[in-house]
């Protein structure tokens, strides 16, 4: 269930709302909601994939309008979504049409089309940057000519460019079980309610829309030892992917035949995860199993941790919390948990007094025995 504010004294709420502006208005500083957009890329893309809502304007907004709450934001945005109509649906895109920005594996220095770094934090160093202080729009746009020219300078071939996946790599060396493709309708999370147990579809569908920290927390936790899962990161893909949709009013289409409408950014893993099975001579033998994450934006530590929560979610026989499904699951959605947590704030007046007086009755009563 969702919880939201419930009214109170008319006036008392009114002047919450207007000292609640007044603080964000007070010092008379203006932020632009396309400053946030351009400048705050990992919060846009952390908002994005938490509502599940693929719009970088309202994610925007949402992030100026909540004063930089995540939650804040995030609830807004499942909100907005709510009221929108669902036009189409997307056909499904494979992700090895993915136009990349980054792309690494762990497990091999050297793959098929090679790494591509991209743009990241991981190679820079941890130390703050004065010099931010000081930015100016005449410097940074001379870096960006600076920039640009550097790339000019790169011979690119006119053809577009697509990686091949790792696994499919070692599939072809028989190190990874093939498997038919399930054509299954996914279920809809936003449209039914979840049940357990949960479909791998569902699952995945509320491990992207959880809440980044409680998804990594819980997947460090199966790390740290509360199932001893600890992948390799075969392959982290961070890019576009195209969104095509058939013709409305045609019945029989073929796949040539549908409108490309725009794309979106994904992080894309999967992480192999080694696993000890019994062999047709009942000998313990190692094998890999593939965990599986994405979500919107560039959420990296997300998406990993996604992947190592998806091949424990595989196992519920496993006894540990981070393999039990419904202590995943309802557990991460940012919505859910911080809804509940903060309606400890409104009235409980009758639940508590009537503990109270529990309470009271109970002292009187030993009082009176003991007199």
């Amino acid at each position: 269930m969702g919880y939201v504010a419930v009214k109170g004294g008319t006036v008392a709420i009114e002047a919450s709302i207007k000292r609640l502006k007044y603080e964000r208005l007070k010092s008379e500083e203006i932020i632009e909601i396309n400053t946030i957009k351009y400048t705050m890329r990992a919060m846009v893309d952390q908002v994005i994939s938490e509502s599940s809502l693929y719009s970088p304007f309202l994610a925007a907004l949402s992030i100026k309008q909540a004063e930089g709450s995540m939650e804040e934001a995030v609830f807004l945005m499942r909100a907005h979504r709510s009221t929108l109509p669902r036009l189409y649906y997307s056909q499904t895109v494979k992700s090895e049409s993915m136009l990349m920005e980054r792309r690494i594996s762990a497990s091999f220095k050297d793959i098929p089309g090679g790494q591509l770094l991209g743009p990241t934090y991981d190679y820079t160093h941890r130390l703050l940057d004065f010099d931010l202080t000081e930015e100016n729009a005449e410097e940074n746009e001379q870096w960006l000519q600076d920039y640009k020219k550097g790339l000019e300078s790169i011979v690119v071939s006119d053809d577009v460019q697509y990686f091949p996946k790792v696994v499919n790599y070692l599939r072809e060396e028989g190190l990874f079980e093939e498997y038919e493709a399930d054509n299954t309708p996914p279920i809809d999370i936003t449209k039914e309610s979840i049940q357990f147990p949960a479909s791998r579809s569902a699952r995945l569908q509320v491990l992207t829309r959880g809440q980044t920290g409680a998804v990594t927390s819980l997947g460090y936790a199966s790390l740290r030892g509360y199932g001893q899962v600890h992948p390799t990161v075969g392959e982290v893909r961070v890019g576009s992917l195209p969104i095509h949709i058939e013709h409305p009013n045609e019945m029989e289409q073929d796949a040539e035949d549908n409108f490309y409408i725009g794309d979106f950014k994904v992080t894309e893993v999967e992480s192999f995860v080694p696993v000890t099975v019994k062999n047709d001579n009942n000998d313990d033998e190692m094998e890999f199993e593939i965990g599986y994450g994405i979500c919107y934006g560039q959420n990296e530590t997300k998406a990993i941790a996604m992947s190592i929560l998806d091949q424990c979610l595989e196992h519920p026989e496993s006894n540990f919390p981070t393999h039990d499904e419904e202590f995943v699951l309802l557990h991460i959605d940012s919505v859910e948990s911080t809804g509940f947590i903060s309606h400890l704030k409104l009235p409980h007046y009758v639940t508590f007094q009537s503990k109270l007086d529990s309470i009271r009755q109970i002292k009187k009563g030993v009082q009176e025995v003991e007199n």
